[in-house]
Protein backbone atom coordinates (compact mmCIF):
# COMPACT_ATOMS: atom_id res chain seq x y z
CA UNK A 1 0.00 0.00 0.00
CA UNK A 2 1.49 3.22 -1.19
CA UNK A 3 1.27 5.61 1.79
CA UNK A 4 3.07 8.73 -0.51
CA UNK A 5 1.19 8.27 -3.67
CA UNK A 6 2.33 9.33 -6.37
CA UNK A 7 -0.48 11.53 -7.98
CA UNK A 8 0.15 13.97 -4.92
CA UNK A 9 3.57 15.09 -6.61
CA UNK A 10 2.61 14.55 -9.85
CA UNK A 11 2.37 18.35 -12.17
CA UNK A 12 -0.97 20.56 -11.55
CA UNK A 13 -1.52 19.34 -15.38
CA UNK A 14 -1.44 15.51 -14.32
CA UNK A 15 -3.15 15.83 -11.14
CA UNK A 16 -6.15 17.20 -13.38
CA UNK A 17 -6.32 15.15 -16.01
CA UNK A 18 -6.32 12.52 -13.71
CA UNK A 19 -9.23 13.84 -11.58
CA UNK A 20 -11.08 14.18 -15.19
CA UNK A 21 -11.26 10.80 -15.58
CA UNK A 22 -12.19 10.15 -12.59
CA UNK A 23 -15.41 12.61 -12.61
CA UNK A 24 -16.51 11.59 -15.53
CA UNK A 25 -16.77 7.60 -13.76
CA UNK A 26 -18.19 9.18 -11.29
CA UNK A 27 -20.99 10.75 -13.33
CA UNK A 28 -22.04 7.45 -15.09
CA UNK A 29 -22.11 5.89 -11.16
CA UNK A 30 -24.29 8.87 -10.55
CA UNK A 31 -26.85 8.79 -12.95
CA UNK A 32 -27.21 4.56 -13.03
CA UNK A 33 -27.49 4.60 -9.43
CA UNK A 34 -28.28 8.21 -7.28
CA UNK A 35 -32.49 8.12 -7.39
CA UNK A 36 -31.23 12.01 -6.06
CA UNK A 37 -28.77 12.96 -9.01
CA UNK A 38 -30.99 11.31 -11.60
CA UNK A 39 -33.76 13.82 -10.67
CA UNK A 40 -31.20 16.56 -10.69
CA UNK A 41 -29.94 15.82 -14.14
CA UNK A 42 -33.36 15.48 -15.55
CA UNK A 43 -34.80 18.55 -14.16
CA UNK A 44 -31.73 20.80 -15.49
CA UNK A 45 -31.77 18.80 -18.57
CA UNK A 46 -27.91 17.58 -17.88
CA UNK A 47 -25.77 15.44 -20.21
CA UNK A 48 -23.15 13.83 -18.23
CA UNK A 49 -21.17 13.54 -22.01
CA UNK A 50 -21.48 17.32 -22.17
CA UNK A 51 -19.07 17.24 -18.45
CA UNK A 52 -15.95 16.64 -19.66
CA UNK A 53 -13.47 18.71 -17.76
CA UNK A 54 -13.21 20.38 -14.62
CA UNK A 55 -14.70 23.98 -15.64
CA UNK A 56 -17.57 21.76 -16.65
CA UNK A 57 -18.73 21.35 -13.18
CA UNK A 58 -20.07 24.92 -13.19
CA UNK A 59 -22.92 23.63 -15.43
CA UNK A 60 -24.13 21.45 -12.73
CA UNK A 61 -26.39 23.14 -9.47
CA UNK A 62 -24.91 22.92 -6.26
CA UNK A 63 -25.85 20.15 -3.96
CA UNK A 64 -26.35 21.61 0.21
CA UNK A 65 -26.70 20.04 3.20
CA UNK A 66 -30.78 21.18 2.91
CA UNK A 67 -31.04 18.69 0.14
CA UNK A 68 -29.41 15.92 2.19
CA UNK A 69 -31.82 16.72 4.90
CA UNK A 70 -34.59 16.79 3.24
CA UNK A 71 -33.98 13.61 0.87
CA UNK A 72 -31.28 11.71 2.69
CA UNK A 73 -32.49 8.46 1.44
CA UNK A 74 -32.15 9.42 -2.33
CA UNK A 75 -28.90 9.76 -2.07
CA UNK A 76 -28.34 6.04 -1.43
CA UNK A 77 -26.88 4.67 -4.36
CA UNK A 78 -26.98 1.21 -2.72
CA UNK A 79 -29.65 -1.17 -0.94
CA UNK A 80 -29.69 -1.64 2.51
CA UNK A 81 -27.86 -5.09 2.74
CA UNK A 82 -24.74 -3.58 1.30
CA UNK A 83 -24.37 -1.07 4.38
CA UNK A 84 -21.99 -2.39 7.03
CA UNK A 85 -22.02 0.83 8.63
CA UNK A 86 -24.11 3.42 10.08
CA UNK A 87 -23.00 7.15 10.42
CA UNK A 88 -24.12 10.37 11.13
CA UNK A 89 -22.47 14.19 10.80
CA UNK A 90 -22.17 15.85 13.92
CA UNK A 91 -25.31 18.31 13.67
CA UNK A 92 -23.48 21.55 13.97
CA UNK A 93 -25.85 23.43 11.92
CA UNK A 94 -29.10 21.74 12.25
CA UNK A 95 -30.22 17.96 12.17
CA UNK A 96 -27.70 15.40 11.76
CA UNK A 97 -27.87 13.54 8.25
CA UNK A 98 -27.27 9.57 7.72
CA UNK A 99 -24.40 8.19 6.00
CA UNK A 100 -24.13 4.65 4.65
CA UNK A 101 -21.01 3.16 4.33
CA UNK A 102 -20.31 -0.39 2.00
CA UNK A 103 -17.24 -2.27 2.89
CA UNK A 104 -15.71 -0.90 0.06
CA UNK A 105 -16.41 3.00 1.50
CA UNK A 106 -14.79 1.56 4.97
CA UNK A 107 -11.49 0.60 2.74
CA UNK A 108 -11.59 4.29 1.29
CA UNK A 109 -11.65 5.82 4.25
CA UNK A 110 -9.08 3.72 5.54
CA UNK A 111 -6.99 4.85 3.40
CA UNK A 112 -7.74 8.52 3.82
CA UNK A 113 -6.66 7.68 7.14
CA UNK A 114 -3.56 6.05 6.47
CA UNK A 115 -2.28 8.67 3.71
CA UNK A 116 -3.53 11.65 5.65
CA UNK A 117 -1.59 10.25 8.87
CA UNK A 118 1.56 9.12 6.89
CA UNK A 119 1.37 13.00 5.85
CA UNK A 120 1.60 14.07 9.42
CA UNK A 121 4.76 11.90 9.79
CA UNK A 122 3.35 8.80 11.44
CA UNK A 123 4.36 5.66 10.64
CA UNK A 124 4.09 1.62 10.62
CA UNK A 125 5.35 0.73 14.56
CA UNK A 126 4.07 4.22 16.13
CA UNK A 127 1.82 4.19 18.95
CA UNK A 128 -1.39 6.47 18.97
CA UNK A 129 -3.27 7.40 21.55
CA UNK A 130 -6.97 8.33 20.13
CA UNK A 131 -8.81 10.61 22.50
CA UNK A 132 -12.07 10.67 20.62
CA UNK A 133 -15.04 8.46 21.05
CA UNK A 134 -14.99 5.82 18.52
CA UNK A 135 -18.53 5.18 18.95
CA UNK A 136 -21.73 7.23 19.00
CA UNK A 137 -22.28 6.63 15.02
CA UNK A 138 -18.97 8.97 14.57
CA UNK A 139 -17.34 8.49 11.64
CA UNK A 140 -14.23 10.13 11.99
CA UNK A 141 -13.07 8.20 15.31
CA UNK A 142 -13.82 4.92 13.23
CA UNK A 143 -11.50 6.13 10.18
CA UNK A 144 -8.46 6.84 12.59
CA UNK A 145 -8.59 3.62 14.59
CA UNK A 146 -9.02 1.86 10.59
CA UNK A 147 -6.00 3.98 8.74
CA UNK A 148 -3.99 3.76 11.86
CA UNK A 149 -4.62 -0.62 12.05
CA UNK A 150 -3.86 0.08 7.27
CA UNK A 151 -0.72 1.62 8.12
CA UNK A 152 0.34 -0.86 10.65
CA UNK A 153 0.67 1.54 13.77
CA UNK A 154 -0.58 0.55 16.87
CA UNK A 155 -3.69 1.72 18.68
CA UNK A 156 -4.42 3.19 22.51
CA UNK A 157 -8.75 3.66 22.10
CA UNK A 158 -8.97 5.86 25.24
CA UNK A 159 -11.50 7.60 24.05
CA UNK A 160 -12.15 11.13 25.23
CA UNK A 161 -11.99 13.13 29.01
CA UNK A 162 -10.58 11.94 31.85
CA UNK A 163 -7.40 13.28 32.42
CA UNK A 164 -5.75 10.76 35.05
CA UNK A 165 -6.48 8.10 32.52
CA UNK A 166 -5.11 9.54 29.56
CA UNK A 167 -1.84 9.99 31.66
CA UNK A 168 -2.11 6.40 32.65
CA UNK A 169 -1.99 5.26 28.89
CA UNK A 170 0.97 7.71 28.21
CA UNK A 171 3.32 6.87 30.68
CA UNK A 172 1.92 2.78 30.14
CA UNK A 173 2.32 2.55 26.52
CA UNK A 174 4.44 5.45 25.43
CA UNK A 175 2.44 6.88 22.59
CA UNK A 176 4.27 9.13 19.93
CA UNK A 177 1.36 10.79 19.05
CA UNK A 178 -1.88 11.65 20.31
CA UNK A 179 -5.44 12.41 18.21
CA UNK A 180 -7.37 14.95 20.27
CA UNK A 181 -9.68 17.98 20.43
CA UNK A 182 -6.53 20.30 21.11
CA UNK A 183 -8.23 22.11 24.20
CA UNK A 184 -8.12 18.81 25.62
CA UNK A 185 -4.12 19.09 25.89
CA UNK A 186 -4.47 22.15 28.34
CA UNK A 187 -6.53 20.19 30.61
CA UNK A 188 -4.56 17.36 30.75
CA UNK A 189 -1.19 19.83 31.22
CA UNK A 190 -3.17 21.52 34.31
CA UNK A 191 -3.91 17.86 35.85
CA UNK A 192 -0.03 16.88 34.94
CA UNK A 193 1.04 20.05 37.04
CA UNK A 194 -1.34 19.64 39.42
CA UNK A 195 -0.27 16.29 40.10
CA UNK A 196 3.49 16.67 39.85
CA UNK A 197 3.61 14.64 36.48
CA UNK A 198 6.48 14.83 34.16
CA UNK A 199 4.97 15.06 31.02
CA UNK A 200 7.56 17.22 29.64
CA UNK A 201 9.74 14.16 29.20
CA UNK A 202 7.08 11.82 28.02
CA UNK A 203 7.13 9.65 25.12
CA UNK A 204 4.73 12.20 23.01
CA UNK A 205 6.54 13.85 20.24
CA UNK A 206 2.84 15.32 19.05
CA UNK A 207 -0.53 15.50 18.48
CA UNK A 208 -3.10 15.71 15.38
CA UNK A 209 -5.38 18.18 16.29
CA UNK A 210 -9.15 17.87 15.08
CA UNK A 211 -12.18 19.34 15.84
CA UNK A 212 -10.57 23.38 16.54
CA UNK A 213 -8.45 25.49 14.83
CA UNK A 214 -4.83 25.54 15.77
CA UNK A 215 -3.61 27.85 13.02
CA UNK A 216 -4.31 31.34 11.74
CA UNK A 217 -4.46 32.02 8.28
CA UNK A 218 -0.97 32.85 8.29
CA UNK A 219 -0.25 29.15 9.12
CA UNK A 220 1.37 31.23 12.46
CA UNK A 221 0.16 29.44 15.90
CA UNK A 222 -3.44 30.91 17.07
CA UNK A 223 -3.81 31.76 20.93
CA UNK A 224 -5.23 28.19 21.63
CA UNK A 225 -1.80 26.60 19.82
CA UNK A 226 0.32 29.25 21.53
CA UNK A 227 -0.84 28.40 25.33
CA UNK A 228 -0.45 24.93 24.77
CA UNK A 229 2.86 25.24 23.52
CA UNK A 230 3.99 27.76 25.96
CA UNK A 231 3.70 24.72 28.40
CA UNK A 232 4.03 21.60 26.22
CA UNK A 233 6.31 21.88 23.69
CA UNK A 234 5.22 18.52 21.12
CA UNK A 235 4.31 19.06 17.05
CA UNK A 236 0.73 20.22 16.71
CA UNK A 237 -0.86 18.73 13.20
CA UNK A 238 -4.13 20.66 11.87
CA UNK A 239 -6.72 18.22 10.33
CA UNK A 240 -9.82 19.33 8.47
CA UNK A 241 -12.46 16.62 7.69
CA UNK A 242 -16.59 16.30 7.21
CA UNK A 243 -18.90 13.19 7.51
CA UNK A 244 -19.98 14.01 4.04
CA UNK A 245 -16.71 14.11 2.28
CA UNK A 246 -15.11 11.19 4.10
CA UNK A 247 -11.38 12.80 3.20
CA UNK A 248 -9.08 14.77 5.10
CA UNK A 249 -6.55 17.65 4.89
CA UNK A 250 -4.01 17.34 6.95
CA UNK A 251 -0.80 18.84 7.20
CA UNK A 252 2.48 18.02 6.80
CA UNK A 253 5.85 18.34 8.37
CA UNK A 254 6.15 21.84 7.07
CA UNK A 255 2.64 23.07 8.41
CA UNK A 256 1.31 25.34 5.45
CA UNK A 257 -2.02 23.62 5.64
CA UNK A 258 -4.00 21.01 4.46
CA UNK A 259 -3.04 18.73 1.96
CA UNK A 260 -5.74 17.82 -0.79
CA UNK A 261 -5.79 14.24 -1.71
CA UNK A 262 -6.87 14.52 -5.59
CA UNK A 263 -7.61 10.53 -6.03
CA UNK A 264 -10.27 10.96 -3.72
CA UNK A 265 -12.44 14.78 -3.61
CA UNK A 266 -12.48 16.94 -6.41
CA UNK A 267 -12.78 20.77 -4.60
CA UNK A 268 -13.94 24.45 -5.85
CA UNK A 269 -13.97 27.25 -3.76
CA UNK A 270 -17.07 29.45 -4.39
CA UNK A 271 -17.80 32.69 -3.32
CA UNK A 272 -21.40 34.38 -2.44
CA UNK A 273 -22.80 34.08 -6.32
CA UNK A 274 -21.55 30.24 -6.92
CA UNK A 275 -18.27 30.95 -8.88
CA UNK A 276 -14.85 30.25 -8.14
CA UNK A 277 -13.55 32.62 -6.44
CA UNK A 278 -9.88 34.09 -7.65
CA UNK A 279 -6.73 32.86 -6.16
CA UNK A 280 -6.00 33.62 -2.63
CA UNK A 281 -9.36 34.68 -1.77
CA UNK A 282 -11.77 32.65 0.86
CA UNK A 283 -14.48 31.29 -0.42
CA UNK A 284 -17.08 28.14 0.75
CA UNK A 285 -15.55 24.64 0.16
CA UNK A 286 -17.26 22.80 -2.34
CA UNK A 287 -16.47 19.25 -2.96
CA UNK A 288 -17.05 16.16 -5.32
CA UNK A 289 -16.28 13.17 -3.59
CA UNK A 290 -14.61 10.64 -5.96
CA UNK A 291 -14.88 6.50 -4.89
CA UNK A 292 -17.45 6.74 -2.88
CA UNK A 293 -20.13 3.72 -3.14
CA UNK A 294 -22.77 4.38 -0.92
CA UNK A 295 -23.29 8.27 -0.94
CA UNK A 296 -20.82 9.96 -3.46
CA UNK A 297 -22.05 13.88 -3.43
CA UNK A 298 -21.34 16.21 -6.66
CA UNK A 299 -20.65 19.62 -6.01
CA UNK A 300 -21.82 19.64 -2.07
CA UNK A 301 -21.22 22.72 -0.49
CA UNK A 302 -19.72 22.21 2.90
CA UNK A 303 -20.63 25.33 4.62
CA UNK A 304 -16.95 26.21 5.67
CA UNK A 305 -15.34 29.23 4.91
CA UNK A 306 -11.31 28.52 3.64
CA UNK A 307 -8.79 29.74 1.60
CA UNK A 308 -6.89 27.36 -0.27
CA UNK A 309 -3.36 27.52 -1.48
CA UNK A 310 -1.15 26.29 -4.14
CA UNK A 311 2.77 26.76 -4.43
CA UNK A 312 4.54 23.75 -4.52
CA UNK A 313 5.14 22.64 -0.43
CA UNK A 314 8.43 21.49 0.47
CA UNK A 315 7.20 18.11 1.14
CA UNK A 316 7.66 17.13 -2.58
CA UNK A 317 3.64 17.27 -3.13
CA UNK A 318 1.94 19.92 -5.58
CA UNK A 319 -1.35 19.27 -4.33
CA UNK A 320 -3.70 22.60 -3.22
CA UNK A 321 -3.56 22.85 0.48
CA UNK A 322 -6.43 24.57 2.66
CA UNK A 323 -5.56 26.91 5.24
CA UNK A 324 -7.41 26.95 8.60
CA UNK A 325 -11.52 27.74 8.76
CA UNK A 326 -12.28 31.27 8.24
CA UNK A 327 -15.65 30.34 9.93
CA UNK A 328 -19.19 28.85 8.80
CA UNK A 329 -21.35 30.31 6.23
CA UNK A 330 -24.20 29.86 8.24
CA UNK A 331 -22.55 31.04 11.85
CA UNK A 332 -21.58 34.38 10.38
CA UNK A 333 -22.64 37.18 12.46
CA UNK A 334 -23.64 40.55 11.50
CA UNK A 335 -23.06 43.07 14.87
CA UNK A 336 -23.44 46.56 14.73
CA UNK A 337 -21.68 47.14 10.90
CA UNK A 338 -18.98 44.18 11.50
CA UNK A 339 -18.74 40.80 10.33
CA UNK A 340 -17.58 38.13 12.63
CA UNK A 341 -16.94 34.47 12.55
CA UNK A 342 -16.77 32.48 16.09
CA UNK A 343 -13.05 31.24 15.63
CA UNK A 344 -12.27 34.90 15.47
CA UNK A 345 -13.96 35.20 19.20
CA UNK A 346 -12.45 31.97 20.31
CA UNK A 347 -8.96 33.12 19.94
CA UNK A 348 -10.09 36.40 22.03
CA UNK A 349 -11.52 34.27 24.78
CA UNK A 350 -8.65 31.48 25.11
CA UNK A 351 -6.23 34.78 25.17
CA UNK A 352 -6.96 34.64 29.08
CA UNK A 353 -5.50 32.31 31.04
CA UNK A 354 -8.30 32.47 34.28
CA UNK A 355 -11.07 31.41 31.78
CA UNK A 356 -12.23 28.01 32.80
CA UNK A 357 -14.42 27.44 30.23
CA UNK A 358 -16.99 29.23 28.13
CA UNK A 359 -19.89 29.75 24.62
CA UNK A 360 -20.71 32.49 22.53
CA UNK A 361 -24.69 32.63 22.20
CA UNK A 362 -25.70 34.41 18.93
CA UNK A 363 -29.66 35.23 18.82
CA UNK A 364 -31.77 37.86 17.22
CA UNK A 365 -33.27 41.11 19.43
CA UNK A 366 -36.43 42.31 19.74
CA UNK A 367 -35.54 44.71 15.85
CA UNK A 368 -34.17 41.58 14.24
CA UNK A 369 -30.72 42.19 14.64
CA UNK A 370 -27.71 39.83 15.63
CA UNK A 371 -27.28 39.96 19.42
CA UNK A 372 -23.88 38.28 21.00
CA UNK A 373 -23.63 37.02 24.31
CA UNK A 374 -20.74 35.57 25.45
CA UNK A 375 -21.43 33.17 28.91
CA UNK A 376 -18.00 32.59 31.34
CA UNK A 377 -17.26 30.67 33.22
CA UNK A 378 -13.74 32.14 35.24
CA UNK A 379 -11.71 32.06 38.44
CA UNK A 380 -11.81 35.59 38.94
CA UNK A 381 -15.41 36.09 39.10
CA UNK A 382 -14.94 40.56 39.52
CA UNK A 383 -16.53 43.22 37.54
CA UNK A 384 -13.24 44.39 36.56
CA UNK A 385 -12.64 40.83 34.74
CA UNK A 386 -15.63 41.49 32.92
CA UNK A 387 -14.46 44.89 31.87
CA UNK A 388 -11.10 43.24 30.69
CA UNK A 389 -12.58 40.90 28.28
CA UNK A 390 -15.21 43.13 26.84
CA UNK A 391 -12.17 45.98 26.43
CA UNK A 392 -9.96 42.91 24.41
CA UNK A 393 -13.06 42.53 22.12
CA UNK A 394 -13.21 45.66 21.31
CA UNK A 395 -9.71 46.29 21.01
CA UNK A 396 -9.61 43.07 18.17
CA UNK A 397 -12.99 42.91 16.48
CA UNK A 398 -14.31 46.61 17.08
CA UNK A 399 -17.31 45.04 18.86
CA UNK A 400 -18.72 45.04 22.18
CA UNK A 401 -20.32 41.63 23.08
CA UNK A 402 -22.84 41.12 26.72
CA UNK A 403 -20.49 39.23 28.66
CA UNK A 404 -22.36 36.77 31.54
CA UNK A 405 -20.22 35.45 34.53
CA UNK A 406 -21.71 31.43 35.02
CA UNK A 407 -20.83 28.92 37.25
CA UNK A 408 -18.56 26.55 36.03
CA UNK A 409 -20.43 23.53 37.58
CA UNK A 410 -23.24 25.29 35.12
CA UNK A 411 -21.58 25.87 32.18
CA UNK A 412 -19.51 23.15 31.57
CA UNK A 413 -22.43 20.82 31.52
CA UNK A 414 -23.80 22.59 28.58
CA UNK A 415 -20.37 22.79 26.94
CA UNK A 416 -18.73 19.73 27.53
CA UNK A 417 -22.00 17.82 26.83
CA UNK A 418 -21.86 13.89 27.14
CA UNK A 419 -23.51 13.47 23.88
CA UNK A 420 -21.33 16.15 21.64
CA UNK A 421 -18.15 14.78 20.65
CA UNK A 422 -16.70 17.94 21.04
CA UNK A 423 -16.60 20.89 23.17
CA UNK A 424 -20.05 23.15 22.13
CA UNK A 425 -18.63 26.67 22.49
CA UNK A 426 -20.70 28.13 20.00
CA UNK A 427 -24.80 28.56 20.00
CA UNK A 428 -26.82 29.93 17.59
CA UNK A 429 -30.11 30.89 18.79
CA UNK A 430 -31.31 33.20 15.93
Amino acid sequence: MEFHPSIEQSSIQEIKKFQEIKLQELLVYLENNSPFYQKLFKENDIHIKNIITLEDLQKIPTTTKDDLQQHNHDFFCIPPDKIVDYSTTSGTLGDPVTFGLSDSDLERLAYNEAISFACAGIQKGDVVQMITTIDKRFMAGLAYFLGLRKMGASVVRMGPGIPELQWDSIFRYQPKYLITVPSFLLKMIDYAEKHGLDYKNSSVYGAVCIGESIKNQDFTDNILSQKIKEKWNINLFSTYASTEMSTAFTECEFQIGGHHHPELIITEILDDHGDPVEEGESGELTITTLGVEAIPLLRFKTGDIVKAHYEPCQCGRNTMRLGPVVGRKQQMIKYKGTTLYPPAMNDILNDFNGILCYQIVIQANEIGLDEIIIRVSTEEENENFVHEVRDHFRAKLRVSPKIEMVDFEILSKTVYHPNSRKPITFIDLR
